[in-house]
């Protein structure tokens, strides 16, 4: 614990000096921290020894869930949904399930030792997705703004949707290995989503109450607008954990219900929350690389190596093909989408509550197919965001302006991606 705090510090304040000149390339800041924290961590130098199972690593990463969960769900508008549900939904809606089913058949097919219900908790640890590592797609500006926005909301909802999925292939894995009976494994279910909710409601009517009886009345400064989204993820989180629920479910609800009730004000008040989310990111994937990736780099098999390719190729695209029939859309399409499913945040605080809650035989090998799969994604994802999005870019603009790809080409309204500048937070204070 000598240096750890000094690492970190030293790496962010690296990270930040050239920040800017990440923005658009081929290097991105989470390949950085990973990176970063595979050299510090005890693989190199050995100067990040924090143990897996530490409440410190598991304290940083549900933080980093809860902030993100909520700023992710406060941006996804109803109106927005209505008027432009299609491939967030075939994405979601058949994309994800088969995504599910399809990782985790392969994980019974390739490591022999899982049973079936750890080769599903295996295939929902890999199952959300994380736009903010391919920030160049949904940023460009130059891309049909319905594959933009489609990948968007689906990286903002599937995490939160995972989440009482993985409490119920646990309880269920439980139950498989005798460590639980099917009423107490119900039971727990049942309060970790019932508590989530009921957190959640209340938080996100609390911080939506604020805004629109205090700040609408000019009571709230600017300077505390910014502080309720990040205390409605507090707030949500600390009401369910409390209470025996699951705080990512109450703070994903919390968002939702915050951006729904007070839009055009949660986005005055995002820039906190969202640059709040990405420091805490960056500090997780630097911990991911030292504590997590590192020491799985040292046991790597071909079956883990070849899980994690399958992972982010097969596992992805052949659902996502399957979800877009007669959908219209064209080949490169189907293609682009299929590839940026960038697996990140979600899947290594997954990881992290596998590791503190699960009792599984196959524990060991799932946890280093989860960090093998990440870790090749953000450097794949990262290396490709930018010039894959150009090429894609350039395809779309090669069609005639009077004859479009006609999926490609419907517009959707303006949503942010996680970490993109907020056009009217600069005013808000």
């Amino acid at each position: 614990m000598k240096w750890e705090l000094a690492i970190v510090a030293a790496a962010v304040l690296a990270v930040a000096a050239v920040s800017r000149r990440l923005t658009g390339t081929s290097v991105t800041t989470a390949m950085v921290f990973v990176v970063v924290g595979v050299l510090v961590g005890p693989l190199v130098i050995d100067g990040v020894t924090a143990a897996p199972t530490g409440e410190g690593v598991r304290s940083l990463a549900e933080a980093t869930l809860a902030v993100v969960l909520f700023a992710d769900a406060s941006r996804i508008k109803p109106r927005v949904l209505r008027r432009e549900y299609a491939v967030p939904l075939r994405l979601l809606g058949i994309g994800l399930p088969l995504t599910i089913a399809l990782g985790a058949v392969l994980a019974a097919v390739i490591f022999d030792q899982l049973n079936g219900t750890e080769a599903i908790v295996l295939a929902i640890l890999l199952a959300p997705t994380d736009a903010a590592l391919g920030e160049a797609v949904v940023s460009e500006p130059r891309l049909p703004s319905r594959i933009r926005q489609g990948l968007n909301v689906e990286s903002g909802l599937n995490d939160g949707i995972c989440v009482p999925l993985l409490l119920i292939a646990l309880a269920a894995a439980d139950v498989e290995d005798n460590a639980a009976s099917s009423a107490h494994a119900i039971r727990i279910v049942a309060e970790q989503i019932g508590y989530g909710i009921l957190g959640g409601v209340a938080a996100g009517l609390a911080a939506a109450a604020v805004v629109a009886f205090g700040y609408r009345r000019d009571l709230v400064s600017g300077a505390w607008l910014q502080v309720v989204p990040v205390a409605g993820a507090g707030l949500a989180y600390g009401i369910a954990v409390a209470l025996g629920g699951s705080g990512f479910i109450a703070a994903f609800l919390a968002g939702a219900i915050f951006g729904a009730l007070v839009s055009e004000e949660s986005e005055l008040a995002s820039r906190l929350n969202e640059e709040l989310g990405g420091l805490l990111g960056g500090v997780t994937f630097l911990i991911f690389g030292a504590v997590l990736l590192g020491p799985a780099l040292q046991h790597i098999s071909w079956r883990i190596a070849l899980y994690a390719v399958l992972s982010l190729t097969l596992v992805r695209m052949l659902p996502v093909a399957v979800a877009l029939i007669r959908s219209g859309a064209q080949g490169a399409t189907v293609a682009f989408l299929g590839w940026f499913g960038p697996r990140g945040l979600a899947s290594i605080v997954f990881a992290v509550i596998v590791v503190e809650e699960a009792h599984l035989p196959g524990t060991a090998t799932i946890l280093a197919a989860t960090y093998v799969t990440i870790g090749l994604s953000v450097i794949a994802h990262g290396i490709t965001a930018a010039p894959l999005a150009s090429r894609y870019a350039r395809w779309y603009e090669s069609h005639p302006q009077d004859h479009p790809p006609a999926m490609e080409s419907v517009p959707t309204p303006d949503h942010r991606t996680r970490g993109t500048p907020n056009p009217h937070a600069e005013g808000s204070a």
